[in-house]
């Protein structure tokens, strides 16, 4: 029995079958003998989640257009499909041809967060490869990694031969060349000349070519390039997305998906400053698709997929300069054919609550604001640019235009964060409840969903230095919140401190970390991310096993001088713009977005080359600018 007949057999003893069917509307199945490299696409979580990440229908869809490659996907299987497969020792498959994954020439795994890393090692391990590089040999495939966990991919370096950092549209088909050129000319150097050959593309990193040292107390100290070219990695940005392939023939799963429409990316990139925000500093510079592009793919998207719905996509939505005028084109063509346009993130400012309601968001839904903190002095602290005033402002806009339903999203645990900050987060609902009363003439009581994350330090930003809270403390915020808030009308929920604990480890990881995730993936850890799947005392076992208190690792402040395990990736941001920032924030000074207030020098657009798409005529806002 071949192996799509063992797959079809399992199909109907799991749950939800759709997950492993393939065959999807716009799916591409290319000639596997007619075709130089086979590149399988994973994201490591179950199919309903990655089908709805964006970048993998982008690669999917540049991949497969290239003449010499073709690439199918899989996705992490749930714990039913899991049992299946390995008690009949079937190997993890495509969807597209139903091939072993460790038949394809690249195996691409996505890395968004930190907390899929042991779903990783699971794809590995179905699929018969090898977990770590260095015990591959000439027949298993190149594992890559990408997405923003590869600005620190150090506590998983060990399982991936290379990693790509940035943008992935340019460098996808020089992979595909890499690759196709050294198989034509008979291999040579086996695994390690295409390595030597990818580590001379921009914004590809060969782990392999680079050793870690520690010093006596187990701390990193620095890494050792071990060839003498083996460059800082400069990260890989598309200058114009303009030019660039977008996927209007989008794969469209069988079965309802975590986001299940259309999605548009209006640009990339954030100049607002956020100093808790990784994707803030390391997608900058922006970068904007016309308005007559946006709303051709648009188009054409729902045209080719039947989705009723439109998701204009972006980090910060109603930043995007020509948004009236995108909006005011799509209404107008979608109104025979009632494709709904939405605005998944919004600032706090009643500009974007309007633009909310000219597609009727906010009374369908209700409105979303996330101010981070509780107090005007903790939110210039972190640069958040959000006043009580744009606060007020918004909930009136919303509240005049019938919405009854507010999703508040705060952070606990920031820098300099004292109780009176987190009562703050009480006085924010306290306000909208009041302003809801005198302004609403609706019967119905207002609703208000609180949601409340724990601060983690990420790299590559101002924060990068700073001490994460313990669980104790994390707790103890918690409650105070738990016992201040309101009963009625709120629904109050929080991540649970103890994988925020975890996710800060990670997050600022370094190779040591690799072993840890090894024996939490042995222990049977899946899906961590999962709260319902979580196993706090596996993970602090696995870290305790390979020398790392998990509290003391997260919860020091690091030292500006101090070596970082990701100093040698670079996202363009440089570290005395970040250290700038850091100061700022202990001096509760604001920094403005370069796009409408100057530049305040974080090296991105002279070190790249390219500068964030302006929002007027003037260009002389960039180079020089220090803004200290």
């Amino acid at each position: 029995m071949d192996l799509a007949q063992c797959v079809d057999n399992l199909l109907p003893q799991v749950d939800r079958p759709s997950r492993y069917m393939g065959g999807e509307l716009h799916a591409v199945k290319k000639d596997w003998d007619e075709t130089q490299v086979r590149f399988a696409l994973a994201y490591p979580d179950l199919y309903e989640v990655g089908m709805s990440h964006l970048g993998t229908q982008i690669l999917y869809g540049i991949l497969n257009e290239h003449p010499n490659c073709l690439a199918e996907r899989v996705f992490s299987p749930a714990a039913d499909m899991e049992r299946l497969l390995r008690g009949g020792n079937i190997p993890l498959f495509s969807l597209e041809s139903r091939r072993p994954i460790r038949d394809f020439d690249v195996f691409g795994i996505t890395l968004q967060y930190e907390m899929t890393y042991t779903n990783v090692l699971n794809l590995l391990s179905l699929s018969s490869i090898p977990l770590r590089s260095e015990d591959r040999g000439e027949t298993d495939p190149f594992v890559v990694a990408g997405g923003p966990c590869a600005f620190n991919v150090e506590p998983m370096a060990a399982f991936f031969d290379f990693v790509v950092l940035g943008d992935g549209e340019e460098i996808a088909p020089e992979l595909v060349d890499s690759y196709a050129g050294w198989a034509a000319e008979g291999r040579p150097g086996g695994r390690e000349g295409v390595l030597e050959r990818v580590a001379g593309l921009d914004g590809v990193y060969v782990p392999g070519f680079y050793r870690p040292h520690y010093n006596d107390r187990g701390e990193f100290v620095s890494l050792e390039p071990l060839r003498e070219w083996a460059p800082r990695i400069l990260k890989r940005v598309i200058r114009d997305l303009g030019e660039v392939t977008f996927p209007t023939r989008p794969v469209v799963p069988f079965a309802e998906m975590v986001h299940d429409r259309a999605v548009m990316e209006l640009f990339r990139g954030c100049t607002r400053g956020c100093r808790f925000c990784m994707a803030g500093m390391v997608y900058r510079p922006v970068r904007e698709r016309s308005p007559e592009k946006v709303v051709d793919l648009c188009y054409e998207m729902v045209e080719n997929t039947g989705y009723s719905e439109v998701s204009l996509s972006s980090l910060s939505t109603t930043d995007y300069s020509e948004i009236e005028k995108v909006m005011d084109e799509l209404t107008g063509r979608f109104e025979e054919t009632r494709t709904s346009v939405s605005l998944p993130s919004l600032r706090i400012d009643e500009f974007s609550v309007k633009m909310a309601e000219k597609v009727r968001e906010v009374r369908q839904t209700g409105i979303t604001l996330a101010p981070e903190a509780g107090t005007q002095r903790l939110r210039d602290v972190i640069n958040k640019g959000v006043s009580e005033e744009n606060y007020v402002n918004s909930l009136e806009a919303a509240f005049a235009s019938g919405c009854d339903t507010v999703k508040l999203y705060f952070m606990i645990g920031l820098p300099t964060e004292t109780d009176e900050d987190v009562r703050g987060i009480v006085t924010l609902v306290q306000t909208a409840r009041e302003i809801y009363r005198t302004f609403s003439e609706s019967k119905r009581s207002l609703r208000i969903n609180l949601s409340v994350a724990c601060f983690i330090p990420k790299p590559h930003t101002p924060f990068q230095w700073e001490p994460q809270l313990s669980v104790e403390e994390f707790q103890r915020r918690i409650q105070l919140l738990r016992d201040e808030l309101p009963r009625r009308g709120v629904k109050f929920s929080w991540h649970e401190p103890e994988m925020s604990l975890i996710e800060g480890v990670f997050s600022r990881g370094d190779r040591r970390l690799a072993g840890a995730v090894q024996r939490v993936w042995e222990a049977g850890c899946r899906f961590d991310g999962w709260s319902e799947f979580f196993d706090p005392q596996t993970w602090f076992a696995g870290l305790e096993a390979v020398g790392v208190d998990a509290h003391r690792y997260a919860g020091r402040t690091r030292s500006e001088d101090e070596p970082l395990p990701w100093d040698h990736l670079d996202a363009g941001v440089t570290k005395e713009f970040l250290q700038r920032e850091r100061a700022r924030a202990y001096r509760g000074q604001v920094t403005g977005d370069c796009r409408w207030t100057g530049c305040p020098g974080c090296g991105v657009c002279e070190g790249l080359g390219i500068a964030s798409s302006p929002l007027d005529d003037d260009d002389s806002r960039c180079p020089g600018d220090t803004g200290v």
